[in-house]
């Protein structure tokens, strides 16, 4: 890691000086970041405004990529406390912290999530394996061992058997951990299956298998979640990409989409026999710790066994819980403002 020079540290001092001063300013925590992650931190950010008749936090569905950036913007009154992320931080977000005086982060892993591909309650459901989910998404894909743009406009197409519909997916921007987990946990695999495409060199074999077609049936639907609801209500082919969570919240609205043979639940995710599954996150700044009004009291409530333990309130919304063991290592971490050591990648 670079050391930051003598005149960059004596700016960083003074402007956490200048923070402790005026951080009187801002009675909220602000908390930004991943769209499946918001539910939870919401649902926190509610118990610990009951709790302590003090104001709620904010927070701001940003995507995992967003919130990073604005997390790592810098310390002081104007910046956010919080950042979800349901994929864990790379080197290089890790690294413009740095450059920007974020130089304490503890890195809180909250549990596991799946992800999701559900359609309407009226709309028709059909399994999906992670090569078919690939020829319906990806850019180009392997018709009779050559690689070609994606010719499939219509699900029969792909499959005999499904119907014969208009492929039609709202799924997250490319700011979004869930794209990146989608990529790597559907897409890759996916795409593993086709000898032409496995057969690839690394990098145009990693070209096919992470650009997602742009001629109409993938439309990306940015960070919010409930946008995508609604469109899937007003087209009962049409299916969406998110959390698991976010599913289970809206079960009475829809439907998940079995995955090789396996739906989404809780206890598909929690035994491992879904396999589209991945961690979630939340990083604190620790810098704002002790200034910010309520943040140490907001990240203890946040990793209590009440939250996010066995049966907590966060597991009744989706959330797979951590082992015993594990939470009492992430509740060590959080209490003791253990600042995490940059990423490999």
């Amino acid at each position: 890691m670079k050391f930051t020079s003598y005149a960059s540290a004596i700016a960083i001092a003074a402007a956490t000086v200048s923070f402790a001063g005026v951080a009187e300013a801002r009675d909220q925590i602000r908390i930004v970041g991943s769209s499946t992650v918001f539910p939870y931190t919401q649902a926190v950010a509610e118990q610990f405004a009951a709790s302590t008749g003090g104001a709620a936090p904010v927070v701001e569905s940003t995507g995992t990529g967003g919130g990073m950036k604005i997390f790592c913007g810098g310390v002081g009154v104007d910046q956010a406390d919080i950042t979800g992320a349901s994929r864990a931080m790379k080197k290089s977000e890790f690294e413009d912290c740095q450059k920007n005086g974020v130089t304490s982060v503890t890195e809180v892993l909250l549990g596991y999530d799946g992800l999701s591909i559900a359609h309407a309650r009226s709309g028709k459901s059909f399994p999906l394996t992670k090569a078919q989910i690939f020829q319906a998404l990806a850019s180009k894909v392997e018709v009779d061992g050559k690689i070609v743009d994606n010719p499939y406009k219509m699900w029969n197409e792909i499959d005999a058997s499904f119907p014969a519909a208009a492929i039609t997916v709202f799924g997250p921007p490319p700011t979004s951990g869930t794209r990146d987990a989608f990529v790597e946990l559907v897409m890759h695999e996916g795409c593993d299956t086709f000898p032409a495409i496995k057969a690839l060199g690394k990098e145009e074999k990693a070209e096919v298998c992470e650009r997602m077609r742009q001629d109409g049936p993938f439309i990306e639907a940015g960070e919010n979640d409930n946008l995508i609801v609604q469109r899937l209500e007003a087209d009962p082919n049409a299916l969406g990409i998110f959390g698991y969570s976010f599913l289970y919240e809206n079960t009475d609205k829809l439907v998940g989409v079995a995955i090789d043979g396996v739906a989404p639940s809780t206890e598909t995710i929690a035994d491992g026999s879904y396999a589209v599954s991945r961690p979630l996150f939340v990083y604190i700044k620790n810098a704002h710790r002790g200034v910010i009004p309520g943040l140490e009291e907001f990240v203890t409530e946040y990793t209590s066994e009440e939250a996010f333990g066995e049966g907590g309130y966060l597991s009744e919304r989706g959330l797979i819980p951590l082992s015993a063991e594990k939470r009492e290592a992430v509740r060590a971490a959080v209490a003791g403002s253990t600042a995490m050591e940059a990423p490999n990648s």
